[in-house]
């Protein structure tokens, strides 16, 4: 079973491998993750967020908002500060969490009909409702193959796809991350019968020399 975005390495200094050093580095230079650190957010993913939302401003108070692979948890203290806390987000993960106010936050796989029935106990009107907003941030945990990298990732997007598509009020958002490598043109052409607008957004934020980019599709048509 692939791992949820999220995934957290512990390092120990005798055994980095020299991507992980590499990444270290990185990570400690990055000006997003110093203004993530800064701003009291969980990661840099949440810039990215509000990149995307200054282009599409699609949340609203009283929205009910569905983060899947939501850990740490950046993207849902974005969700929950922009609704206002007058809706609801559930955040959803294979990891644990910490706790954010005013967001309900799972440690469950929702590829499973266990993880699944725990999201809906969540929701109003269970597995009958209708969400504003489905989020995904996921990505496979690398092997090192590009191909087979993208080929992972792909997979965990065509989930969160389906679970949009299931349970998308009209008018809904689907939002999420994919590696470009091929694949998101089927992807794109898949949801563009859904929505009414489709389209590719690579933030700021995103590392240029990453294939990253997101897809946001608003309008769902029901």
């Amino acid at each position: 079973m692939n791992t949820l975005k999220g995934h957290r390495t512990k390092f120990t200094n005798s055994k980095l491998t020299p991507a992980q050093k590499d990444y270290l580095t990185r990570q400690s230079a990055d000006p997003y993750v110093q203004a993530a650190h800064a701003a009291g957010y969980r990661s840099r993913a949440a810039f990215k967020l509000l990149e995307i939302l200054e282009k599409e401003p699609f949340f609203k108070q009283g929205q009910i908002i569905v983060d899947l692979g939501c850990t740490p948890g950046g993207w849902c203290q974005v969700a929950a500060a922009r609704t206002g806390g007058k809706g609801k987000v559930v955040g959803i993960d294979l990891l644990d969490t910490d706790p954010i106010g005013d967001v309900v936050l799972l440690k469950a796989d929702f590829t499973t009909e266990e993880g699944l029935n725990a999201l809906y106990a969540e929701l109003p009107e269970g597995a009958n409702c209708k969400v504003d907003v489905v989020l995904s941030d996921m990505a496979a945990n690398t092997v090192g193959h590009r191909e087979t990298d993208g080929l992972r990732t792909m997979a965990l997007v065509e989930l969160a796809e389906e679970f949009a598509l299931k349970h998308l009020k009209p008018g809904g958002v689907f939002l999420t991350k994919l590696f470009m490598n091929g694949d998101e043109k089927h992807l794109m052409d898949r949801l563009r019968p859904h929505f009414e607008k489709a389209r590719f957004i690579k933030p700021e934020a995103s590392r240029k020399d990453s294939r990253e980019t997101y897809l946001l599709a608003t309008g769902f048509l029901g």
